[in-house]
Parts: structure tokens; C-alpha cells; sequence
């Protein structure tokens, strides 16, 4: 059960100091640029997609991953409720309509997978449009693996107890008050649903061309490096697997750039 699996995740932090942190945070971020060049290069077009629960810290994990990549190269789509005229069209055309060029890169913070997520468990979908659309999203992204992309897909888990520590924070600060809605609380009043439908969305949506990785959010430090690490590795492990021979900047030069900043 997908429950079993988080709760297991739930004891996994980043257990070195803040400087340490910030210190192999930097490093992925060098490697990830590296890879950035790589896929612009060899026209191969990367696709993010990130889903979790409210205060997950998608946000944070997105904001490290573009910190050092070239800004030309990639854009971020914060995705909500579909506008009236998006009603109109098939759920994924607003997604077809903002996929990146091959080359470059697109971030969806939030993604077509709404459609058995919140619009499962808010029954803005009926029944058999959110089945169904286990099969259409699965086309959807082999298309994409097919035509050049590589498709990631990350979920940002949060236990109930740190999410509820979040809400609070974020209700009382004023620099992060923006960031809690009314419609936050609801959701979390049906959190088990969300994980039943999260554990039917990775049953039915997991493949080799398009994974889904699983990452333990409540230790944000953790939750940032570990994206970073599993983007960078999958990039690697999807140029080897269409024979595309690569090479990285060195760690060396990257630890080099590194203590060059810190000493700036």
C-alpha cells in the first residue's frame, strides 16, 4: 500500500549540517546546468512534472532545480483550475499548448494529472472520465518519450502532522500568508482520499519511459537534493538508453566553482 511506503519514508532526513547542505546543493545545480546544455545540444526536450500534497514543498524543490540553469532554456508552469474557455477542449490541450521546444525545458508545478487527483476526489470529473483517463495520460506521455522528451514525474509527500506544522506557519507569517486558501483546508480534511487516489495514479501511470519518483518532503533539505539527484539521474540514464554519449563538467571543477562563490 502507498500509505506503508510513505510512512516508511517518513524517518529519512538530510543529517549534515546547513553548510554541507548548501555546499552539495550547489553541486547538483552545476550538474544539472551541464545536463541542461546537453539536452539543448541534442534537441531532447525535458519534462517536469511535480504533484504532492498542499505545503509539500514543490515550490521550494522547483525553485533549487532552476537556480543555476540558464534562464533562456526553461519555463515554469504553475497549473490551476482550467479557465472557462479551457472547458471547452479536451483536459490536456492546455498541456499539449505548453510543452517545451525539443531542447529546452518545461516545468509543470501541478500537472495533467489533476484529472485523478483533485478532479477525482472533488468529483469534478465523473466517474468514468478519471478511469479513462489513466489510459489517455499513459499515450499522452509515450507519445512525448517517442517524439524526443524526457518525462519526469515527481510526487512531494507531507505527513499530516508536518503539514498541519506548515498551514499554521504560513498562517501566521505574513510573508507566507498568500500561500494558504481556504480551499487548503478542505483538501486536508480529505487527505486519505487523496492518498487512495494517488495510490491508484502510480499503480496505473508508473512506466520506464515516464517514472514516478516518490520523495519524503517533510525534511525540506532532503526533499531538494533528492530531485535534484533523481533528475540528474534519470537525464543520464535516458541519454544512455538512446546511445547518446555525454560528458560532464568534472566534480572537481564543480567543487572548484563551488569554494570559488563561498570565498567571493
Amino acid at each position: 500500500m502507498l500509505k506503508n511506503r510513505l510512512n516508511n519514508l517518513e524517518a529519512t532526513h538530510f543529517e549534515h549540517s546547513k553548510k554541507e547542505y548548501k555546499k552539495i546543493l550547489k553541486q547538483l545545480q552545476y550538474q544539472l546546468l551541464s545536463l541542461q546544455q546537453i539536452l539543448l545540444e541534442e534537441k531532447i526536450g525535458l519534462i517536469l512534472a511535480f504533484e504532492g500534497m498542499d505545503a509539500a514543498g514543490k515550490g521550494g524543490a522547483i525553485k533549487r532545480l532552476t537556480q543555476r540553469l540558464d534562464p533562456r532554456g526553461y519555463i515554469v508552469h504553475p497549473i490551476s483550475a482550467p479557465q472557462p474557455h479551457e472547458l471547452r477542449y479536451h483536459y490536456l490541450q492546455r498541456f499539449w499548448r505548453k510543452l517545451p521546444q525539443h531542447g529546452q525545458i518545461a516545468i509543470f508545478d501541478r500537472s495533467w494529472y489533476g484529472r485523478v487527483l483533485v478532479e477525482r476526489v472533488e468529483k469534478l470529473a465523473t466517474k468514468e472520465e478519471w478511469k479513462r483517463a489513466f489510459k489517455e495520460i499513459n499515450q499522452f506521455e509515450k507519445t512525448l518519450s517517442a517524439e524526443n522528451y524526457i518525462v519526469i514525474k515527481h510526487w512531494i509527500h507531507v505527513s499530516e502532522e508536518e503539514q498541519l506544522k506548515r498551514f499554521i506557519e504560513r498562517k501566521t507569517d505574513p510573508y507566507k500568508m498568500w500561500k494558504l486558501t481556504d480551499e487548503d483546508w478542505r483538501n486536508r480534511e480529505k487527505y486519505d482520499q487523496y492518498l487512495e487516489a494517488t495510490e491508484d495514479m502510480f499503480a496505473k501511470t508508473n512506466c520506464s519511459d515516464a517514472p514516478w519518483f516518490i520523495v519524503q518532503g517533510d525534511d525540506k533539505l532532503y526533499a531538494r537534493l533528492t530531485v535534484l539527484q533523481n533528475v540528474i539521474q534519470e537525464i543520464e540514464n535516458q541519454l544512455n538508453k538512446r546511445g547518446i554519449a555525454f560528458t560532464l563538467i568534472s566534480d572537481e571543477v564543480n567543487e572548484q566553482r563551488v569554494e570559488k562563490e563561498e570565498n567571493e
